[in-house]
C-alpha cells in the first residue's frame, strides 16, 4: 500500500513539475492507469512504475501540444463565434440524447463504483480522499473508476450517439 502511495506522489510530482493543474494530474493519472490495464490484458508488464510514469509523461506532452494547437485559431473561427455563440436545435437535441444515455449507462453501473465515479467526476474529490471517506484502499478506488469508465465508454458506444 505503501508503495501504490509513494508511487501515486511520484506520478503528480512529475505532471506538476510540467505545468499541469490538479484536475488535468487526476486525468492523466487515470487515464496512464487504464492504459495500463488495457495493455497487461495481452502483454507482461515487467515493470509497472516505469510504464505508468512514461505513459502519464507521454500524455502529459500529448495533452500540452493539444492545448497549443487549440489556441490557434483563424479570424473566420472567431467570427463565427461570434455570429451565433448558440448551438442549433440539432446539436441540443443530441447533447440532451447522450446525456439521457449516459444517465442510463450510470445506473446500470454497481451501486459502489457508480459511487465512486461520481465522487470523482461529479464531486471532484481526488482518489485519495475517495478512499478516505469510503474506507477503501486507493487501488480499490482506482477498480471502480476503471470498470465504470469502461463500462460507460462501451456503453455510449454501443448507443450509437
Amino acid at each position: 500500500m505503501a508503495e501504490v502511495h509513494a508511487l501515486l506522489r511520484k506520478l503528480r510530482r512529475l505532471l506538476k513539475s510540467r505545468g499541469r493543474s490538479p484536475d488535468d494530474i487526476d486525468d492523466l493519472m487515470q487515464e496512464a492507469f487504464l492504459r495500463l490495464q488495457l495493455y497487461c490484458r495481452d502483454h507482461v508488464v515487467h515493470n509497472e512504475e516505469a510504464f505508468l510514469v512514461t505513459t502519464a509523461l507521454n500524455l502529459s506532452a500529448e495533452q500540452g501540444r493539444r492545448a497549443s494547437r487549440a489556441k490557434v485559431s483563424t479570424a473566420e473561427d472567431d467570427l463565427i463565434n461570434v455570429m451565433d455563440p448558440a448551438p442549433d436545435a440539432d446539436e441540443i437535441l443530441f447533447g440532451q440524447q447522450r446525456l439521457r444515455r449516459l444517465m442510463l449507462g450510470l445506473q446500470r453501473l454497481p451501486p459502489r463504483s457508480r459511487e465512486v465515479f461520481l465522487l470523482n467526476r461529479s464531486d471532484g474529490l481526488s482518489y485519495i480522499q475517495i478512499a478516505a471517506q469510503l474506507g477503501i484502499s486507493v487501488s480499490m478506488v482506482e477498480k471502480h473508476i476503471a470498470r465504470a469508465a469502461f463500462f460507460l465508454r462501451d456503453w455510449m458506444a454501443r448507443s450509437g450517439l
